[in-house]
């Protein structure tokens, strides 16, 4: 027996010392079956295990690396290589600016006229028909709680049915996308004042008459009737967090209202507290449908911006970004005519303008000369993940192994070369010895136009890039269906993979149990074992490059 291990172990050293001098290719299938030998071998013997698995790993490295390795490819040193502990790649930032302009949109929704005015008269009730000012606190802070249960019941929902595939039909395919854009020019023009969305009467008053129960369901009925009486100026609010959470998050609608009903609820409690408070209050009037008609404006321009991740998905050509760009100048520069009043919508925009409406309106019109410069050229890197990308990509190959697949409707900024397709790429990596670097992107993903104008831009950055790693980008929201012998089963969902973007979606998630975009791995080729921890939404520059520079130290480390 052990005479045959000899044997055994001597055809794989000739075998592969062969391959070494005259670039004979072994048929890989023939190395499995050796190795499909050997454990039968050590299963019935179980004899000198330690030259077996010597022998195995050979085969197995091999059979995945050297057999298809061109000779310029260098050879391992076997070095060990440390990876730094970056926080882990699961706290995406973007989710903290979420927060934070969720209860933003929060505190703006009190100042429209369907909410503020209910302040002063919603606390006035509860300390009227409190026998003491401990009692009014305690109906005031469960009527404030009662408020972000509702809404956060609303984001509980949006959760449940929030997966990953139909976040990805929702943020990728026309239908929605177009279906958002008209709901949101409605919403602007139910704030302009053309008409009003309510809901029905009969609904809001069978609501209402719970509220006449007292105790803590009665305050809670209060709650729901103000969530109902609210809606037409609330309701487009929402509505832009919720979508703005259609991302494959589960978390993102939930905190999304949390941090929204929040703000919401926050005067009720504080004037309860604090009921002296009530006098400083600004008194209603016009200044109310102005702020109004300003959220009209702004949702005027988010709807522009559904309409441009259906167009650059499909290929429509219908948004170009200097069409955008124009469209979004005549949109804030009317709105800052109607802050000066020079455009008047309703007879509340007649009356003197205070200098505090002069001064925005001023802000308005400068911002609206900010996006006319982006015409002349200016990239306007902090607009960018909002804006259709710059066609600034290249369509050269003089730096990569041929010409990409998909490279007619794909494509990387900067000028950078690269491949589409991760198979393509890790070829060319191993052809070129270079590490692989891999971009988990997407058409609508907005963290990552901002990454590539504001991270990938910097001289540093981008020259790493081009000259030390074989970049891939991945696209998982690309709708371009694949050849039906390309087709496979996720073992991950059980679903086939169809198109290019499920397929790309499916490798992240069952590669790296990721979902987020951006992601950013880097590779060896020979080995596909990570050389650095991934990285998530990353601004800070410095950081980025210490992500680039450790993988290319680590590569060299193994293989130079």
């Amino acid at each position: 027996m052990r005479a045959y291990i000899v044997y055994l172990f001597a055809f794989l050293f000739l075998a592969l010392h062969v391959q070494a001098e005259k670039q004979v290719s072994i048929p890989e299938s023939d190395l499995q079956k050796l190795a499909q030998h050997i454990d039968n071998l050590v299963k019935r013997d179980s004899i000198n295990e330690e030259i077996i698995k010597v022998l195995k790993d050979s085969l197995q490295g091999h059979s995945t690396s050297s057999v298809q390795q061109s000779e310029n490819v260098p050879v391992s040193t076997h070095a060990q290589i440390t990876i730094k502990d970056r926080g882990g790649v699961t706290q995406d930032t973007s989710l903290l600016i979420f927060t934070l302009l969720a209860f933003a949109a929060g505190l703006i929704s009190i100042i429209t006229p369907c909410v503020f005015p209910m302040v002063p008269m919603t606390v006035s009730f509860f300390s009227n028909t409190s026998s003491s000012k401990k009692e009014s606190v305690r109906k005031a802070i469960i009527y404030g709680l009662s408020i972000v249960g509702i809404y956060t019941l609303i984001g509980v929902v949006i959760a449940r049915i929030n997966g990953p595939e139909f976040a990805n039909y929702m943020s990728t395919h026309w239908f929605p996308n177009v279906l958002f854009t008209i709901i949101f020019i409605v919403f602007a023009l139910s704030f302009f004042g053309l008409f009003e969305i309510t809901l029905p009467n009969n609904f809001i008053n069978k609501v209402d008459k719970q509220s006449d129960k007292g105790g803590y369901i009665g305050i809670f009925f209060m709650a729901f009737t103000i969530v109902l009486v609210s809606f037409s100026c609330t309701g487009p609010i929402v509505s832009t967090i919720l979508l703005s959470a259609a991302g494959g998050e589960i978390l993102k609608p939930i905190i999304g209202m949390v941090a929204y009903s929040s703000a919401f609820a926050l005067p009720f409690t504080l004037f309860a507290l604090f009921p002296n408070w009530l006098k400083s209050l600004p008194k209603s009037g016009g200044w109310l449908n102005t702020v109004k008609v300003s959220l009209g404006f702004i949702e005027l321009a988010l709807a522009l911006k559904f309409l441009s991740i259906a167009d650059q998905v499909y290929g429509w050509g219908l948004l170009n970004r200097n069409t955008f760009l124009l469209i979004w100048i005549l949109v804030f520069f009317t709105l800052g005519l109607y802050l000066i009043g020079l455009v008047k919508l309703s007879d509340h925009d007649k009356g003197e303008i205070g200098w505090p409406r002069r001064i925005l309106a001023i802000l308005i019109l400068v911002f609206a000369g900010y996006l006319g410069t982006g015409i002349a050229g200016n990239p306007l890197k902090q607009l960018s993940g909002y804006l259709p990308p710059l066609e600034d990509y290249t369509t050269d190959t003089d730096k990569i192994c041929g010409t990409p697949k998909y490279n007619d409707f794909l494509h990387l900024p900067l000028g950078l070369q690269g491949y589409f397709d991760y198979k393509e790429a890790l070829a060319c990596a191993k052809a070129q010895g270079k590490p692989l670097f891999i971009d988990f992107t997407g058409h609508g993903c907005t963290n990552c136009r901002e990454m590539e104008r504001n991270v990938w831009a910097d001289s540093t950055v981008v020259k790493h890039l081009k000259e030390d790693f074989v970049v891939v980008a991945l696209y998982v929201d690309d709708i371009h269906e694949l050849p039906e012998k390309e087709w496979y089963t996720s073992s991950k969902d059980g679903k086939i993979k169809k198109t290019i973007g499920k397929q790309n979606h499916d490798f992240q998630n069952t590669r790296f149990n990721f979902l987020a975009q951006p992601f950013y791995v880097i590779l060896d080729p020979n080995t596909e074992k990570e050389l650095t921890q991934p990285m998530v939404y990353e601004r800070n520059i410095d950081t980025y490059n210490d992500f680039l520079q450790e993988g290319i130290t680590n590569y060299q480390k193994l293989y130079k």
